[in-house]
């Protein structure tokens, strides 16, 4: 499966740096607004140690971990949802994204301007929230009508929809996001899924510190944390300078000295994509062997035919059964078929939820 995340946030406050510390691809970094005016489009590899361990054991001929798209979208100002800047074109890109990464400006640097004159990491968040939240209730109301019209004429589904509806324009006329208003069941989560809200998106805030701040955080992060706590999202907090000069370390050990120098176990980048993974609620299972060792990312809750389609759409179809043989027991025991003699490999079949590490053989006919 394919997961895009967007990093967006007012002009010049790291976005772009951020982006080309955890991309392949490298996004122009400058000291001027709109500095990025075209989304950079890139990719970054999942870490997870487990299949360099896989690897490592099954000596296969390549290894290929997971991966997820990252998007650099242009800066947002004022006015946006009106047009404004270029409002237009990064409400268009945010929509195409599955998760937001929203970076906060949460240092002080004279050299560096701000489009706003001053660092106030929670009036740069408002104001992206209430961009995005105009956009969403200019949506609402216009699906609203017309879901209201359908549901008094007797239809049942348009009315459910009208009662969600209702609900996310209240919150949003009080200034709340869409993602703050709780769901009652999983047809109501069907149906919000379908209105690409662009406030009902996870986000995680990225409060870009400077280096002195990357282990514990600073005022500004408090402030953010404080800003945020009643809100269905996590915060992160990094070094853009600091992680740009780790990426240019070819040396693993260098890298792994200068993170200790910042009291950092690992590197922000690490810690970023594994938060946007508990953030959309994914987990990875593997296949391995001689040919190849791959990570495979699918939801939390994904049974085995749902996986089985993730490698190919004729594996879900023709889905008979899954053999799964638990990551503790193959680094235990080596092989597969050490794991199927000693009774440590599972007969799984359509009804099987597919949990986190597992290695699995999946058996299918077309």
């Amino acid at each position: 499966m394919s997961l895009k995340c967007g990093i967006v946030g007012l002009p010049n406050v790291g976005k772009s740096t951020l982006f080309n510390c955890i991309s392949s691809s490298r996004a122009q970094s400058a000291n001027f607004p709109f500095c990025t005016i075209e989304p950079n489009l890139g990719s970054t590899n999942v870490p997870d140690k487990r299949l360099e361990v896989l690897s490592d054991i099954c000596k296969p001929q390549r290894t290929i971990p997971a991966t997820v798209d990252i998007v650099d979208i242009a800066g947002l100002v004022k006015g946006a949802s009106h047009g404004e800047g270029l409002g237009n074109q990064f409400l268009a890109n945010i929509r195409e994204c599955d998760a937001i990464l929203h970076v906060l400006r949460c240092f002080d640097d004279g050299n560096v301007v701000h489009v706003d004159g001053s660092v106030d990491p929670v009036r740069d968040k408002e104001v992206v929230d209430t961009e995005l939240q105009i956009k969403d209730l200019d949506t609402v109301t216009a699906r609203l009508a017309k879901a209201d019209k359908a549901g008094k004429a007797g239809d049942k589904e348009a009315a459910k929809l009208a009662a969600l509806l209702n609900r996310y324009k209240t919150a949003l006329e009080q200034g709340k996001s869409c993602r703050s208003v709780a769901l009652l069941n999983e047809e109501e989560a069907a149906l919000a899924h379908d209105l690409f809200l662009l406030t009902n998106k996870p986000v995680l805030y990225v409060c870009n510190v400077d280096d002195a701040s990357a282990a514990k955080g600073n005022a500004y992060v408090e402030a953010v944390r404080e800003a945020v706590k009643d809100e269905n999202a996590e915060i992160l907090i990094i070094s853009a300078r600091t992680e740009s000069e780790i990426a240019e370390m070819d040396d693993y050990d260098d890298s792994q000295m200068f993170l200790e120098e910042m009291g950092l176990e690992e590197s922000g980048v690490v810690r970023l994509i594994q938060s946007a993974y508990h953030l959309l609620g994914l987990q990875t299972f593997f296949t391995a062997g001689s040919d190849e060792c791959r990570a495979w990312t699918i939801h939390k809750g994904d049974k085995a035919p749902r996986a089985a389609g993730v490698i190919h759409t004729d594996f879900e179809k023709g889905f008979i059964r899954a053999e799964v043989i638990k990551y503790e027991d193959f680094v235990a025991l080596k092989t597969e078929a050490a794991c199927r003699a000693a009774g440590k490999m599972g007969i799984e079949g359509k009804d099987y939820v597919v949990q986190d590490g597992d290695i699995i053989h999946f058996l299918f006919n077309v």
